[in-house]
């Protein structure tokens, strides 16, 4: 039988010729069979090993029907709430609902409920009482123990009790997954089945777990908040899949959640396995008329190179999801997709994309990492890279100039992040030149987050002057190349330890930038980052220092309002946060102020002036102001280099 999409209703079981699937997936996302996405992963490696599976994406919640579409499954379902975890999928950090839902047909929203994972689980615990639920995504592997939840406020139970659901296969699970599959298919029961790496599990019986930690019940972590921080900060020191303990959290006297330690990373041709399986590479065609999955067009014409990542951001769940140990495919496998890419009828020529969570990370950090795992309570790249670092961007070079290569490729851009304190590491400067020479289309985007070393501390983050140092080496370098290209910066407002002087400072960094952002990230308090932990705490659980935390709303719009202090609506604002902060030098008329006193020289208010400015931006550019804000730049006069030739 040719290469087809799994099935997702009983006509489709019947092609092929089923009865009955061996594991049915439930999916808050609509069916795409791509790599980029998990469902796809999880399903083909089934496949893979020769197991029937059939998908039901988006079910609807509210009827139990929906989730019986293909029957019982004769092993398990399997449970995620997609590529996104639901919650950040339909809120903004604000809380307000989102309008769009890139994972569903046509974008639109409320395709899948809030808190996914543990609604259609339930769903399939009141249709089919008896049969195993495995939970996998970000959402549950996020969620496997004890949490701070941003959106309820609340301390939650372990996922795996509120969705009555037997295992969770936490992490990149193409490992574990088979292991579990194998053990049901044996004949195990799903409560047999508690040795199996990258899983948790939950037992009334305390004496038969063994070689674990004791974590703090979720009683008390529930009832202090330091309590909660130190048993978040044990369960971050053992994500690693080498050196990680096993964890129990107790809940009561006769409940116990299990966390075994994680799963192995991948080995170059097991990934290369993992992404050479049978995908459609697209969306399935029942959702055409729809006008097809909008998040499928940011991935289709990109290539994941790397999975893991040893860049340690405090904000960052990676080192709880894919960990801190970079797994990565070869260049013969990436090539040969890439060469797939070019025969796709809308190829352009371009590759959008060439990475992972960091684009130039291409091998674990250092020689030891693969066979004792990454250090627990250090980290590779912060506060200062790591003397046992191998910063070497030589096989990325190789990769990208392969790609480079290919028939029909004009160009080979880089979207992922770059991590510019490893750039620096590299004393060669190679990639640094290729960077700027081939796979820089005008502007690069890189991550600053903040300029305030205080902010950056508790970030994770390197201090200012490293990002200061990679400013002007990029720049030097696209002056020897005779090109005009910029930087542009991400920035963070409201992470935990940045009080309105740290927002002033930014502020006035991006006044001597000449630069406002169009968009500002607020920070997103989401499930099992150390931020998180802060925000929630008070406290960095790596030292338990206490941290200022800004969690009032109108502070945090007066510290986002700071980094976008040139637009007449936050006035107010921006004239209440400076008088706050005790920098009213910054009220005037001299080129460092950045904005006017209340009333101006013309004698309006100042919201008669924010809209007289808004409406005739050429006048004002004739008021009294001896020394007005510079006029806004586009994005391309971010970080210029003012000897730059042209291209």
């Amino acid at each position: 039988m040719k290469n087809d999409f799994l099935p997702i209703c009983r006509e489709d079981m019947e092609k092929r010729g089923w009865d009955q699937c061996d594991f049915v997936y439930v999916c808050g996302d609509a069916y795409v069979d791509h790599p980029s996405f998990g469902h796809a992963i999880i399903s083909r490696v089934l496949e893979a090993h020769g197991y029937k599976v059939g998908i039901i994406p988006q079910p609807d919640w509210k009827n139990r029907e929906s989730i019986a579409v293909l029957g019982k499954p004769r092993l398990a379902f399997l449970v995620s709430a997609g590529n996104m975890d639901s919650m950040v999928n339909h809120y903004s950090v604000s809380k307000r609902r989102r309008e769009k839902d890139s994972f569903t047909p046509g974008g639109v929203m409320g395709k899948r409920p809030d808190y996914a994972a543990v609604v259609y689980s339930n769903l399939i615990r009141s249709v089919y009482k008896d049969s195993p639920i495995i939970l996998g995504g970000i959402e549950a592997s996020l969620r496997r123990l004890a949490h701070y939840d941003y959106w309820s406020g609340k301390v939650k139970r372990s996922i795996l009790l509120d969705a009555q659901a037997d295992l969770i296969s936490y992490g990149m699970g193409e490992r574990s997954i088979v292991e579990i599959a194998d053990a049901l298919n044996s004949g195990l029961s799903i409560r047999d089945i508690t040795f199996i790496d990258g899983t948790v599990y939950k037992t009334d019986r305390e004496e038969n777990i063994y070689d674990a930690l004791k974590l703090p019940s979720y009683e008390a972590i529930k009832s202090d908040k330091r309590t909660y921080a130190e048993s978040f900060y044990t369960q971050y020191q053992n994500t690693d899949a080498f050196s990680g303990k096993r964890l129990y959290e107790p809940y009561g006297e006769r409940l116990f959640v299990v966390q075994n330690p994680a799963s192995k990373p991948l080995t170059v041709q097991e990934m290369d396995d993992v992404y050479a399986l049978p995908y459609m590479r697209t969306w399935h065609p029942v959702y055409d008329a729809a006008g097809g999955i909008p998040a499928f067009s940011e991935v289709k014409f990109s290539l994941i190179s790397n999975r893991g990542c040893f860049g340690g951001c405090s904000f960052c769940a990676l080192t709880f999801h894919q960990g801190r140990i970079v797994q990565v495919r070869s260049h013969e496998s990436i090539v040969e997709e890439a060469k797939m890419l070019t025969e796709e009828p809308d190829f352009k020529g371009y590759i959008h994309d060439v990475g992972g969570p960091t684009a130039n990370f291409r091998f674990p950090a250092c020689k030891k990492q693969m066979t004792k795992g990454a250090c627990a309570g250090k980290q590779c790249l912060f506060p200062k890279p790591c003397a046992n670092l191998t910063a070497d961007h030589s096989d990325y070079i190789a990769l990208l100039r392969k790609l480079r290569a290919l028939p029909k490729v004009k160009k080979v851009f880089i979207r992922s992040g770059i991590r510019f304190d490893y750039v620096l590491a590299d004393k060669k400067k190679d990639f640094l030149r290729e960077l700027c020479e081939y796979h820089v289309s005008g502007q690069l985007k890189v991550a600053p987050e903040h300029v305030a070393d205080a902010v950056l501390k508790r970030m994770g983050k390197p201090e200012v002057s490293v990002y200061k140092q990679f400013v002007n080496e990029y720049h030097t370098m696209n002056e020897k190349l005779g090109k005009k290209q910029y930087l542009v910066p991400y920035l963070m407002s409201s992470h935990p330890g940045s009080t309105l002087k740290e927002a002033v400072a930014l502020a006035e960094y991006l006044r001597d930038l000449g630069y406002m952002p169009e968009q500002v990230q607020d920070f997103y308090p989401t499930p099992s980052t150390i931020s998180t932990c802060m925000y929630y705490t008070g406290l960095d659980p790596r030292t338990m220092e206490p941290v200022y935390v800004p969690v009032n709303p109108h502070e945090k719009a007066m510290q986002r309002a700071l980094i976008q202090y040139r637009d007449p609506r936050n006035y107010d604002l921006v004239l209440e946060a400076l008088k706050k902060a005790g920098r009213e030098d910054l009220i005037g008329y001299d080129k460092r102020c950045l904005i006017r006193p209340k009333s101006s020289a013309h004698g309006r208010t100042a919201s008669q002036e924010a809209d007289f400015r808004k409406r005739t931006p050429e006048s004002s550019k004739n008021a009294s102001c001896s020394a007005r804000s510079p006029k806004k730049k586009t994005i391309r006069n971010v970080h210029r280099s003012p000897k730059a030739k042209k291209g």
